[in-house]
């Protein structure tokens, strides 16, 4: 692969001992830089001739008509079943405004999370989308996998860039753009309804590590449906989104002295090791033990799966955040800039019991 033909901000960070993202704000806000280091960054500029690309700087003024769209690196097979989705629909609607989506990755697992930096240091994540608009001229960012207080929304926020996110901020202050996400929450309690009315009365969760806002409101939705239904919530176990913690999760709480009838769980992922527990154990999904995920990955409708799971309208997501983010571009006043969508259960042979009495261990 041949070399840049010339400076580029990496080259300009590296020559001034700074990150890309301060030489972005020394060309775009300088304000925000100390005087010493705005000096020490435009010296470098000049000593190494470092033009500006020509068409990033007109991103205010004319339209590329690109959309930026960050992919999340994968640790694993099947880790995120909604993403592949969700760039088909996004694609297709982009597509059908007179749009393209310019994919780009970032360094690390999380493209929202904010790393630990005492000395006020931006995320290395977000240099990416420094780059891409100092450099690659595209008109706004789609953004996914938001997290709590996601740095990304409010980075493109103070600089005046568009985007539009599936998934909200999940901060507890003003949200600073327009989002589009699911009720989680409303999700899991049709499923919990839907295993009462099979006869379960001790419905256990499967959950995410703590500090997940997607997963927090899932486990609210199962909280909140055993509440309605006056039972006490069962038994809850938290741990990666792999299919081997589901198995180990499944097993602690099958072992565990209020041991659950059911099992919801927070991802599709971690359901399909709680279904390989309950086959190691001789059990029968369903029969013995209900079960049910979120995210109706391709593979729980797979003979010898055959998995309950709440289903995201994920086309109608894509359309309506592509939709969010070229009206900011066209200047059409929205008619609403956050928008939750309602999931529906998918009920298949995991969770469904031959009789309606109450089940027991």
């Amino acid at each position: 692969m041949s070399e840049p033909s010339g400076p580029t901000m990496a080259s300009i960070g590296r020559v001034a001992g700074v990150s890309r993202q301060t030489v972005w704000n020394v060309l775009h806000a300088p304000d925000k830089v100390r005087p010493e280091t705005r000096a020490r960054v435009e010296r470098a500029i000049r000593d190494e001739r470092y033009r500006p690309n020509r068409v990033a700087r007109s991103l205010r003024t004319r339209s590329a008509r690109l959309l930026g769209y960050c992919m999340e690196p994968r640790g694993g097979p099947d880790l995120n079943p909604v993403q592949d989705r969700f760039l088909h629909a996004v694609t297709e609607a982009a597509e059908a405004r007179g749009y393209h989506v310019l994919l780009f990755t970032t360094q690390r697992g999380d493209p929202g999370r904010r790393a630990s930096s005492r000395g006020g240091r931006e995320d290395d994540r977000l240099d990416g989308y420094a780059e891409l608009l100092a450099e690659a001229a595209v008109d706004g960012f789609v953004l996914s996998d938001t997290t709590v207080d996601d740095p990304r929304q409010a980075w493109l926020h103070e600089r005046g860039v568009p985007y539009a996110a599936f998934g909200r901020s999940w901060s507890d202050g003003e949200d600073p753009g327009p989002w589009v996400d699911i009720d989680g929450a409303a999700g899991v309690e049709s499923a919990v309804t839907h295993l009462y009315e099979q006869g379960h009365r001790r419905i256990g969760f499967v959950g995410w590590p703590t500090g997940s806002g997607v997963g927090e409101d899932r486990v609210s939705g199962w909280r909140r449906g055993c509440e309605r239904l006056g039972l006490a919530p069962g038994p809850l176990a938290r741990g990666d989104n792999t299919s081997d913690t589901g198995q180990a999760l499944a097993a602690e709480l099958l072992d565990g002295p209020d041991a659950p009838t059911a099992l919801v769980c927070v991802s599709d992922v971690l359901a399909l090791g709680c279904l390989a527990e309950l086959r190691r154990r001789g059990l029968r999904p369903g029969a013995d033990i209900g079960v049910t995920g979120f995210d109706d990955a391709p593979f729980a409708a797979l003979p010898g799966v055959e998995l309950s799971s709440v289903e995201q309208p994920i086309e109608r997501v894509g359309a309506d955040v592509v939709r969010l983010l070229i009206d900011q571009l066209t200047g059409e006043p929205p008619a609403e800039s956050h928008i939750v969508l309602a999931p529906s259960l998918r009920v298949r042979a995991s969770s469904i019991h031959p009789t309606t009495d109450p089940v027991t261990p």
